[in-house]
């Protein structure tokens, strides 16, 4: 198997690839606004990318979707309770920083998503991505669970020693703890956990250690 990742653009988001072997069919997860660096990620491998799974439609997560759509022909998917977020990238970045930046069309998004929905299962590249629904972060947050190979993609909801931010607009604290305690700690100890931000950790690790699991857990 390649697992391969960048830290790209200004928040220094993982850009995911995985497939079964260098020169074949791959998956994208998340996609910042840096396409030619997302690109240079499977180039580096031979990758040929057969579909793109986005967490959620921060466009630190979500601004290079279109240019990779484009680019390369695969079908994007994220959760249509996000589709407000993706719809209006300088609103978001006007939220963040006061101002938009130049540029900011560049983050538009592809002519179409295709739903996620919680509980699904998608087969790509010779491999299952379960699809659990994480509202919490962003009101659409999913991660993607490879229970086969011991993965979890785990977007904004869950870092290393940390987990994501409610305090940005369709965020919640009380629901991202829920979607927590339902859908993320429930994994295996084992799985490991691929963040949106920083290191790798696993789900053991942040059930001894993560300050806000240990406190907030069961809100």
């Amino acid at each position: 198997m390649i697992l391969a990742s960048a830290e790209l653009w200004a928040a220094a988001t993982n850009c995911y690839v995985i497939a079964p072997e260098r020169g074949g069919h791959a998956v994208i997860v998340d996609a910042p606004p840096d396409v030619d660096a997302v690109s240079g990620l499977l180039a580096a491998h031979d990758l040929v990318p057969v579909a793109l799974l986005v967490t959620h439609g921060h466009v630190d997560h979500s601004g290079g979707v279109a240019g990779i759509t484009e680019r390369t022909g695969v079908s994007a998917y994220l959760h249509p309770d996000d589709d407000y977020l993706v719809a209006d990238p300088a609103a978001q970045l006007r939220s963040l920083f006061g101002f938009v930046p130049p540029g900011v069309e560049a983050f538009a998004p592809p002519e179409r998503y295709i739903d996620l929905v919680h509980g699904q299962r998608l087969a790509f590249a010779g491999f299952e991505f379960e699809v659990r629904h994480t509202p919490g972060h962003t009101p659409g947050h999913c991660i993607f669970v490879v229970e086969r190979e011991g993965l979890v993609f785990s977007g904004d909801q869950l870092f290393a020693g940390a987990i994501g931010r409610s305090d940005l607009p369709g965020g919640d604290f009380r629901t991202l703890m829920a979607s927590m305690r339902t859908q993320v700690m429930t994994l295996e100890d084992d799985m490991r956990v691929l963040p949106g931000h920083g290191p790798e950790t696993t789900i053991g690790r942040e059930r001894r250690v993560n300050p806000f699991i240990l406190e907030y857990l069961d809100i």
